[in-house]
């Protein structure tokens, strides 16, 4: 015989007692108060963010340019195609260079790494000897072929530069002589890394400074040559500093990991671990040579150094002509004259490196 359900007459609570529309009440007022708790963090996290804008804008604009960058991707890309297409023409050059030469970069390996025990043998090994087999394997045609191959080097680099000043692909005829003539100006360079960073024998006290402005006036011109000369001098300086400060100090922690880091990877997995080692660490280099060129244009471009520097756009807007002064207005004074009636602008990058 079934018993009457618990409860005065029309009491339609469930199990408990609890009415299943009181439930569904309480699961909605907190729905609701959760998805307005929500919305006001919302608003409050838009709210720093305008916030941000108007008193950081050069913070707020460096972030939203590193994004477009894509920062590790760009080091990752740009360490790659040193590692698989620069440093093998560094090898074949070797093979085909002097002694004295081939000392030098030894030198220059050996002070920027402070390479020693097991993997200075190995450096030794590569250079030491006169580099007959390779010469005979290779001939002028595979170091043709090698100095074509590290244009992609170049390339890698010219995209770093132009994404940071959010500026188009350069095109091929402009830009293909200025790969061939930043990787060839690199391989100089190299050589003489050594007796610089040495100070000329006279020590670190010396060559530190060396090699900071030396780096400031490789890095100006690797930019102004790379963009094929459409943005001006002095907007690519704060770049240029940037760039040189950070590979300075990069260059003095490398002398304190990268030796016991090489020699503990050729202890434990022979020749493949100091590969990694290497790569490891040009990724690094390159993903703060990335941030470096696009801090210093964003730098370049926000107040108060774009009116320190006659503005930097790289578009004839903000930036200037090669006199520091804005497109198409000497002198500073804002050029009126109706678009039409403007002389076209020049055709950049076909008239020399600089």
């Amino acid at each position: 015989m079934a018993t009457a359900p618990s409860g005065p007459p029309g009491d339609a609570s469930g199990p408990g007692g609890v009415r299943p529309g009181r439930r569904g009440g309480r699961a909605g007022r907190a729905a609701h108060r959760m998805g307005e708790r929500a919305a006001q963090w919302k608003r409050r996290a838009l709210w720093l963010r305008r916030e941000a804008e108007r008193r950081f804008p050069v913070i707020t604009e460096l972030t939203a340019r590193l994004l477009s960058v894509n920062l590790l991707d760009a080091g990752t890309r740009l360490a790659a195609q040193v590692f698989l297409t620069a440093v093998p023409l560094l090898f074949v050059v070797a093979a085909f260079a002097p002694q004295g030469v081939r000392d030098q970069l030894v030198s220059t390996a050996r002070n920027v790494f402070g390479l020693t025990g097991a993997s200075d043998e190995q450096l030794k090994q590569v250079y030491g000897s006169n580099g007959g087999d390779l010469r005979q394997t290779t001939g002028v045609i595979g170091v043709l072929m090698a100095l074509l191959s590290a244009t992609a080097c170049s390339r890698a680099m010219a995209r770093v530069c132009e994404r940071a000043w959010r500026l188009p692909r350069a095109a091929v005829r402009v830009a293909l002589w200025r790969w061939v003539a930043w990787i060839s100006a690199w391989m100089v360079a190299l050589v003489l890394q050594g007796p610089l960073r040495d100070g000329f024998g006279h020590g670190l006290w010396l060559g530190l400074p060396l090699t900071f402005l030396a780096d400031v006036g490789v890095w100006w011109w690797t930019q102004r040559l790379l963009l094929s000369k459409r943005v001006p001098w002095l907007p690519l300086l704060p770049g240029a500093i940037l760039t040189s400060l950070a590979m300075t100090a990069l260059s003095v922690t490398a002398r304190l990991y990268m030796p016991t880091a090489l020699n503990r990877s050729l202890a434990n997995f022979g020749s493949l671990g100091s590969v990694f080692t290497m790569l490891s660490w040009l990724i690094a280099i390159c993903a703060v040579l990335t941030f470096t060129i696009t801090a210093g244009a964003v730098l370049a471009s926000e107040p108060p150094l774009a009116t320190l520097l006659s503005g930097a756009g790289p578009d004839g807007s903000t930036g200037g002509g090669d006199n520091g002064s804005p497109q198409g207005a000497p002198g500073g004074t804002a050029d009126t004259t109706p678009a039409p009636d403007r002389e076209p602008r020049r055709n950049a990058g076909d008239d020399g490196l600089l």
